[in-house]
C-alpha cells in the first residue's frame, strides 16, 4: 500500500505546505486587522480580494503553465505568495493588504492546480481512489493545523507572517526536486452561465449563495469571534471546528443524497444551517462552549452543501461534460465568494455588529431553501439509475478545476473497474 503513494509523496507534501501556509495566513490577517482597529467592512474586503485572485488564478494559471511549464510556474506562485505575506507584515495598512491578498489568492490557486494536475497524471486507475482520498485528508489536516498554529503565540507581531512566508517557500522544494515527468497541461475552464442554467438552475443559484455564505464565514469568522470576546485559542477553534465538522458530515449527507432526491437533502442541510444562523443572530451567545457547539453545527451544514450541488448538477450533465460542469460551478461559487465578504462586512460595520455575519448567511440559506422547494415543484427528481456518485471535498477553499478533473478521473477508474469485473464474470 505504501509503495502506491511513493510516486506522489512529494506532491502531497507540497500540497500540505501550501494549505498550512494558506490556513495560517488566512486567519492571522483578520485577527491582526481587528486588533489594529480595521472595520469589519475593510476586513471583508480581504476576503473579496482573495476570492478575486483565486478565480483569476483558476482562469489564467493554465496559460502560464502552457507558456513556461509546471515547475517554473509553481516556483513563481510560491515565491509571490511568500512575498505577498511578507509585504502584509511590513505594511500594516488596508490599502496594501487587499491587493497582496488578491496576489496570494491568485498564486494559491495556480499552485494548487499544478499539484492536482501532477497527481492526476501520476495516479493509476487502481490507486486513483486511494490517492484522491489521501489528498483530501492531507489538505484538511494541513489547513486545520495552519489555523490552529495561531493559538501558539502572539498575533500582534511579525512571527506568524514570517512562518507563513517560510512555509510557502518550502512548498516549492518537493516539486522542484521531484524526478517525476512533467504532466499534461492544466484543465482550462470557461464560465458558460447559460449552459449551466440549462443543465440545473438550482445548482447555479445554490452554489452562488453557498459561495456567499461560506466565503463570508471564512473571511470574517475570526473577526466575529474576536469581537464577542473569545481568546486566541477559541478564535482558532471557531475557524477550525466547522471545517472538520463539515468533512465528517459529508459521509451521512453523501449516503442520503445518493439514495433520494439530492434537492431534498440540500434543503434539509440548508435548514440545519439556517437553524444555526438564527441561533447566532437571536441568542447572541457569549460563552465559549455555546459558540463552539453552534459553529460546529453550522460548519457541518455549510461545508457539506457544495458537494451535494456538484453531484446534483452532474446527475443532469450530458455524458463527458462533468468536468466542465464542475469547473463552471466552481467559478460561480467564486463569484459568490467575491460578494459574500463585502455584504457581511457591510452588515457587521453599519447595522448589526458581529451578528451581521450570520444575518448574511440567514439570507443566503433562506433563498437556497425557497428556490430548492420551487424547483422540486417544477421539475421531477433524477431517476436513481441516472444518478452519479457523491464526491466529498475536504474543503471548498482548496477546490480548483483540477480537483474536478482528479475526481472525474476517479469515477472513470471505478467505471472501468466495474466493467472489467462484469467482463470477468461473464467469461467465467
Amino acid at each position: 500500500m505504501i509503495r502506491q503513494f511513493l510516486p506522489v509523496t512529494a506532491l502531497l507534501l507540497g500540497s500540505a505546505l501550501l494549505l498550512f501556509a494558506g490556513g495560517l495566513n488566512g486567519l492571522i490577517l483578520p485577527v491582526r486587522g481587528s486588533a489594529e482597529g480595521f472595520s469589519a467592512y475593510s476586513l471583508g474586503l480581504l476576503g473579496t480580494g482573495w476570492a478575486v485572485g483565486y478565480v483569476l488564478g483558476c482562469v489564467f494559471a493554465p496559460r502560464l503553465v502552457g507558456a513556461v511549464g509546471h515547475i517554473r510556474t509553481f516556483g513563481v506562485m510560491c515565491a509571490f505568495a511568500a512575498v505577498a505575506v511578507l509585504l502584509q507584515a511590513l505594511v500594516v495598512e488596508m490599502w496594501a493588504w487587499i491587493p497582496t491578498r488578491a496576489i496570494a489568492g491568485f498564486c494559491f490557486a495556480g499552485a494548487a492546480m499544478i499539484v492536482e494536475s501532477w497527481l492526476n497524471d501520476r495516479a493509476q486507475p487502481s490507486t486513483r481512489g486511494a490517492i484522491f482520498g489521501v489528498y483530501t485528508m492531507v489538505n484538511l489536516a494541513a489547513i486545520t493545523a495552519g489555523q490552529m498554529a495561531i493559538s501558539l503565540g502572539d498575533a500582534s507581531g511579525f512571527v506568524f507572517f514570517a512562518i507563513a512566508a517560510i512555509v510557502y517557500a518550502l512548498a516549492l522544494v518537493p516539486t522542484a526536486l521531484s524526478t517525476q515527468a512533467t504532466p499534461a497541461p492544466l484543465t482550462s475552464v470557461q464560465l458558460n452561465l447559460a449552459a449551466l442554467w440549462r443543465n440545473s438552475p438550482v445548482a447555479v443559484v445554490a452554489v452562488f449563495l453557498v459561495g456567499v455564505s461560506n466565503a463570508s464565514f471564512g473571511a470574517l469568522a475570526a473577526v466575529y469571534a474576536d469581537r464577542i470576546g473569545l481568546n486566541l485559542t477559541a478564535i482558532a477553534l471557531f475557524a477550525s471546528i466547522p471545517v472538520l465538522a463539515g468533512a465528517v458530515a459529508q459521509i451521512p449527507v453523501g449516503l442520503a443524497s445518493d439514495r433520494m432526491d439530492r434537492r431534498i437533502v440540500l434543503i434539509a442541510v440548508a435548514v440545519t444551517a439556517l437553524a444555526a444562523d438564527l441561533a447566532f443572530v437571536l441568542l447572541a451567545p457569549e460563552s465559549r462552549v455555546m459558540n463552539l457547539a453552534l459553529v460546529g453545527l453550522f460548519g457541518a451544514a455549510i461545508f457539506s452543501m457544495y458537494p451535494i450541488i456538484v453531484a446534483h448538477a452532474n446527475d443532469h450533465a450530458p455524458p463527458g461534460t462533468s468536468i466542465q460542469v464542475s469547473g463552471g460551478l466552481l467559478m460561480v461559487f467564486g463569484l459568490g465568494s467575491i460578494v459574500g465578504p463585502l455584504a457581511a462586512g457591510f452588515l457587521m460595520t453599519d447595522y448589526f455588529g458581529p451578528r451581521g455575519l450570520f444575518v448574511t448567511t440567514v439570507i443566503s440559506h433562506v433563498v437556497v431553501i425557497g428556490f430548492g422547494l420551487y424547483r422540486i415543484y417544477r421539475s421531477p427528481a433524477v431517476a436513481a439509475s441516472d444518478k452519479g456518485s457523491f464526491r466529498a471535498f475536504g474543503t471548498t477553499r482548496a477546490a480548483t478545476p483540477e480537483t474536478a478533473a482528479l475526481a472525474e478521473g476517479e469515477d472513470e477508474a471505478e467505471a472501468l473497474g466495474e466493467a472489467q469485473a462484469q467482463k470477468d464474470a461473464a467469461g467465467a
